[in-house]
């Protein structure tokens, strides 16, 4: 009896034994199933694409026919369109590097810097140089660049609600620019823009917008004057 009673403890610590490899057994499946799932979830995201026709991050100002520039200073400015002194900088500034750029004495190219996220009710800034993104991925750089002379007209005031995505569209309307309404409503080059603004937060680095660099170099060059100085030193 006792060698009986032995033989059954042992059968029920062996199912026992079993029962609990089998519980783990089965943990680890439904984990590996998870972990895959997981993954699998994950290269089902968008993939943050850059627009087309950039120039290293940036959108160069066209130049006139049988112009070289390839040579020329390169001049890069990082702008948000919700930013204040960016539109300032614009209005007194842009013009005149502008046409500098159209005639090969440099190369202007503006770089997207969307971070002034606090400063609207409706994440203007992602949203508007989405617009202007869309504009240089779908009809070039002249696109782009008449987008953001509208945008800069139209700048809404800080801590306001910006124009919606309709209304974007309708002020790139007003520049020829048309045809961007799936790019826009869907919002497509924000995960771009908001990775482009981080490296540029780190490389170059700057604290500040509108950011101005002259081949890499940062400058406060900001009027007309001091451009003129600028580009006149660098012909020498």
């Amino acid at each position: 009896m006792r060698n009986e009673r032995e033989k059954a403890e042992r059968r029920q610590r062996n199912l026992i034994s079993v029962a609990i490899v089998a519980v783990i057994v089965a943990l680890i499946a439904v984990g590996g199933w998870a972990v895959k799932n997981a993954a699998d979830d994950k290269a089902d995201l968008p993939v943050s694409a850059a627009p087309r026709n950039l120039t290293d991050g940036g959108v160069d100002f066209p130049v006139a026919e049988g112009v070289n520039a390839s040579k020329a200073p390169l001049v890069q400015v990082y702008e948000d369109f919700q930013c204040p002194a960016c539109k300032q900088f614009h209005d007194a500034t842009g013009a005149f590097l502008q046409e500098h750029a159209f005639a090969g004495d440099i190369r202007l190219r503006f770089m997207p810097f969307a971070f002034l996220h606090d400063a609207s009710k409706n994440e203007y800034p992602r949203r508007s140089m989405n617009l202007a993104m869309c504009a240089v991925d779908a009809q070039g750089t002249e696109a782009f660049w008449k987008v953001n002379e509208v945008l800069f007209k139209n700048q809404p005031a800080e801590r306001t609600a910006g124009p919606t995505n309709p209304q974007l569209l309708e002020f790139a309307k007003t520049a020829d620019v048309e045809g961007l309404d799936d790019c826009v409503n869907s919002e497509k080059f924000v995960p771009w823009i908001d990775s482009a603004m981080e490296k540029s937060a780190k490389d170059p680095g700057f604290d500040s917008t509108p950011a101005r660099f002259v081949n890499g170099e940062e400058t406060q060059a900001w009027s007309p004057a001091d451009w003129a100085s600028i580009i006149a030193a660098l012909k020498q």
